[in-house]
């Protein structure tokens, strides 16, 4: 399975859909230098609600990720990902958004953000802002206007209002929410409108140009204030089909449904508003935006043509069983498609809203880590063999070509907390699925900054969700002092990752033998054991998984890199 293999074979095809249909408009655009950072950048991702409480109230804050700076780029991180800091009443964690250009008062103040800015700057360390474009928040000054206003007004225009089935008393179709159950709520007045979340997160309609012109002031608003990039939350939804036909099959909770020609998912409208977006962009220097757009490997592409998206999230490894083969498949395929449109690769283990791997990687194989509650994890989840190949995969993502996204407690180990009580359950999926579905409130525990006191140093009250006793073995102040632990082990990985792999540097991926997964980039061989039998190392070790460098047998579940 080497890497030449790959690009022979799915190269030509991606090459046909990235160029495609691009006509006149898709020509190179007049953009400012750009240094192009993101191209191999480690970025941080920081879910500000859960990273470190400034002001003692219980909730993380920008005075509290100000004040952890330092952390970070001893960390050496070359940029953070901050999702949503928006006025919102965060009955989706700050994706309902209230007002794009307010920061809402338990998180800080557009000043202080202004300050946050400058402040990382200092360090090297660049800022990438979440944009919400799909869906406002139900308090949004534009949907109480479209509530008090009658139908067929230009203020319910901006979003989906429809008159229902069944002489109006059914939904317009049988679509359903990401977080369950019908994605249709009915106003006083009998019309419909459409919420592919929340009800409390109405779906802006697209298709009017008084909501394109609100973004591409929104964009400039945080880009006049030095914003480096954006995050594009929901990047493949924000078109419908203007028939609203009925889908062939109920929609997945917490999924995307990767059919193709779906009437709310990848349509082909999107890139025009790609474009417009990029055009804004550029006429700034040096900044970027990532779609999470959660299509199918051969729509990807399109979402990376020159006048679209710097990049775009790479989920498969995340969603991967622990298996050499699967491995090498996605990293052969992304690494070529990623070449044939010239963008680069990224990689993700981790986020707001999956299972963290730590745990994951821990979990009996087969067990399905999407679906709550988990009987039975207490008794069959394998903590030490989660951090191992915790550890291991953090060597893979991190010498693989292109940017690695680092989502907060990552680099601590931290596992999942699966068993919060139900009165504390933030996530809206819990009441939207019918108690069925937990949800992703155990990925979103307050970080542990120290290992003493009440909230673990993340801040002076008790936090808005509860951590559990087994936070405190690891604090981030426990770990400094111990070279084996998971912190230090990130550390010497990212700074050795930029010492050793220039940008553009050969890849070469080999084929898999005995369940062991090996490349190379540039003058590093990366060995990682997920075979059952432990293996020779094939030179000498700079970096190993299990910080053994002496050794010359590689462990099952470990990873080393070695001088070719």
């Amino acid at each position: 399975m080497a890497a030449k293999v790959h690009e022979h074979a799915f190269g030509t095809t991606i090459r046909q859909i990235a160029h495609a249909d691009q006509g006149d408009s898709m020509s190179q655009p007049e953009t400012s230098s750009e240094s192009g950072w993101w191209r191999d950048a480690v970025v941080y991702q920081v879910y500000v609600r859960s990273f470190a409480d400034g002001n003692g109230d219980g909730t993380g804050d920008i005075a509290g990720l100000r004040s952890r700076l330092d952390y970070l780029n001893d960390l050496g991180v070359d940029a953070l990902w901050i999702n949503p800091w928006y006025e919102s009443p965060l009955r989706d964690g700050g994706y309902d958004v209230a007002d794009y250009r307010k920061i809402d008062p338990r998180f800080g103040t557009v000043e202080e953000v202004e300050a946050l800015i400058a402040e990382a700057h200092e360090r090297g360390i660049r800022i990438i802002a979440d944009l919400v474009p799909n869906h406002t928040s139900s308090d949004h000054v534009w949907f109480e206007e479209a509530l008090r206003s009658p139908q067929g007004s230009a203020a319910r225009e901006r979003y989906h209002f429809l008159d229902g089935d069944d002489d109006g008393s059914a939904p317009p179709n049988n679509w359903t929410a990401v977080f369950g159950g019908s994605a249709w709520e009915q106003t006083p007045d009998g019309q419909w409108y459409l919420h592919l979340f929340d009800p409390s997160q109405p779906d802006l309609n697209w298709e009017n140009e008084e909501v394109r012109s609100e973004f591409d002031d929104v964009l400039r608003f945080w880009l006049d204030r030095g914003i480096d990039g954006f995050r594009i939350d929901v990047a493949h939804g924000l078109v419908k089909d203007p028939e609203f036909p009925d889908v062939e099959k109920a929609g997945t909770i917490l999924e995307s449904d990767r059919s193709s020609n779906h009437p709310h998912w990848d349509r082909d409208g999107v890139h025009e508003i790609n474009r417009r977006w990029r055009s804004v962009l550029d006429k700034y220097e040096d900044k970027m935006m990532v779609a999470e757009a959660w299509v199918a490997a051969d729509r990807l592409p399109l979402y990376l043509r020159p006048e679209e998206y710097h990049q775009s999230f790479n989920f498969d490894l995340l969603e991967a069983a622990w298996d050499a083969d699967v491995f090498a498949d996605i990293i052969g395929r992304s690494v070529a498609a990623a070449q044939a449109v010239d963008a680069p690769s990224t990689w993700v283990l981790s986020n707001h809203d999956v299972m963290r791997h730590a745990t994951r990687y821990g979990l009996p194989a087969g067990a399905n880590w999407r679906k709550w509650p988990m009987t039975g994890v207490a008794e069959d989840l394998d903590v030490e063999l989660g951090q191992q190949r915790a550890r291991a995969a953090a060597l893979i993502t991190l010498s693989l070509p292109g940017s690695t996204y680092v989502y907060q407690g990552e680099e601590l180990g931290l596992p999942e907390v699966w068993d919060l009580p139900e009165d504390v359950l933030d996530d809206p999926t819990w009441e939207r699925s019918g108690h069925t579905e937990k949800g992703r409130d155990g990925s979103r525990v307050p970080l542990p900054w120290s290992e003493d006191g009440p909230s673990f140093g993340f801040g002076n009250a008790t936090p808005w969700l509860p951590q559990p006793e087994a936070f405190s073995s690891f604090a981030a102040d426990r770990q400094l002092d111990d070279e084996s632990s998971m912190l230090h082990l990130y550390r010497r990985t990212i700074a050795l990752r930029k010492e050793l792999f220039a940008p553009g540097a050969r890849f070469e991926l080999d084929t898999v033998s005995d369940g062991v997964l090996r490349y190379r980039h540039g003058s590093v061989t990366i060995v990682a054991n997920m075979g059952t039998a432990p293996v020779a190392l094939p030179g000498k070790a700079l970096l190993r998984s299990d910080n053994d460098l002496d050794g010359s047998v590689l462990s099952v579940n470990e990873a080393a890199w070695c001088q070719s």
